[in-house]
């Protein structure tokens, strides 16, 4: 149970406004036609590590605050930069799924965006009021039914519609051209450095607190793994129904509900719903993050009074930019800062592999 709240709360973390929208997905994966399949792929290779690695170090460091995660992988001075800017750059991810509830209920009913965006951003404050490991548990039983869900979806509208992927390539071209369709980048390998690097800032903090967590080394490592699979297998499969319906979904502010309009009308009006859950299930911990940077005790008066400011001053933000806008501009130029994170990650568990290998080799030679 523990290794599947652990993959669950990644996925829950990661299915938030922009995947269960469609907009994450069009711009990243989608918008470079077959060359999405190979973005998909190496995102997984990438996750696996990431996530492997924030666990484990969670758990063997035992961080007495979770913005330490990054003086380990890069530093003081590097690791304070990238403390700050995850904190800024979390909190305007949190603007992003405000403005996301706001827009999938205004597409499917009509309503005034505020609506959304007020719920949302009330539902997150309350439920964070409650504390961290209550939020995991509710978001870690979430996350895997969304991905289950995400894969079902996509599997059978691409079933609905296969030929759609055979003249895929030649509608996308003139699309991309006009921004009906918009890129995340000029190349698909960019674009997916991009996407798992904006990931990785939202992961950091939050699977490093999973891992110090976690009641064993095993377990933080297998839910990781878990988590970073199932989304995988999630992307791709909504990918691939998004892309069989392309002329349906293109230039829609929510993707996801015009591909389920068109399979059903109804159950466009369920899964409305079942999209801001899965925001929801984001923006919390994207809230959490720079509230526990600044207050770590979640009990003081100054931990709840952060909270409230930075809930309303975010969700009033986040009603005043247009959602798809949004996503291009914060998301991709954050994912950039975020992958260079990668390679400081990369040489510190090199580093750190190669020492453990010394020392055994000065012990027992």
């Amino acid at each position: 149970m523990r290794v599947l709240l652990t993959g669950g709360a990644l996925i829950a973390l990661l299915v938030g406004s922009g995947f269960t929208t469609g907009q994450e997905i069009m711009q990243y994966f989608v918008a470079y036609g077959y060359r999405g399949v190979a973005s998909v792929a190496l995102m997984l290779l990438l996750f696996i590590y990431v996530n492997f690695s924030f666990v484990s170090a969670g758990y063997e460091q035992q961080f007495s605050e979770p913005k330490s995660i990054y003086q380990y992988y890069c530093g003081k001075l590097l690791g304070s930069f990238f403390d700050y800017f995850s904190v800024v750059f979390l909190f305007m991810s949190f603007w992003v799924m405000i403005a996301g509830a706001g827009a999938a209920l205004h597409q499917q009913f009509g309503w005034p965006n505020w609506i959304g965006g007020v719920a949302m951003g009330s539902l997150a404050l309350v439920t964070l009021l409650l504390g961290f490991k209550r939020l995991v548990e509710i978001i870690g039983l979430i996350g895997p039914l969304l991905s289950v869900l995400a894969i079902v979806i996509g599997i059978v509208s691409y079933a609905m519609a296969p030929d759609g992927l055979q003249n895929y390539a030649e509608q996308l071209e003139p699309l991309v051209t006009d921004r009906t369709v918009l890129q995340a980048s000029s190349n698909w390998f960019i674009a997916c450095a991009s996407y798992v690097g904006f990931c990785m800032m939202w992961l950091a903090a939050f699977m490093t607190n999973l891992g110090k967590s976690a009641s064993s080394r095993k377990e933080a490592r297998w839910g990781a793994t878990l988590g970073a699979v199932m989304f995988s297998l999630a992307v791709l499969a909504m990918m691939l129904g998004l892309a069989a319906h392309l002329d349906d979904v293109a230039g829609t502010q929510i993707p996801t509900l015009a591909l389920i309009a068109k399979l059903h009308p109804t159950l466009a009006l369920g899964f409305a719903l079942i999209v801001f859950v899965a925001i929801f299930t984001t923006a919390a911990p994207l809230l959490w993050a720079p509230v526990k940077r600044f207050a770590p005790d979640e009990n003081s008066q100054r931990h709840r009074i952060l909270l409230v400011v930075l809930a309303v001053i975010g969700t009033l933000v986040g009603l005043t930019i247009p959602f798809d806008r949004l996503i291009n501009i914060v998301y991709v130029i954050n994912g950039y800062v975020g992958f260079a994170l990668l390679f400081l990650m990369l040489a510190k568990d090199i580093r750190t592999r190669l020492f453990k290998s010394e020392a055994a080799t000065v012990l027992h030679p």
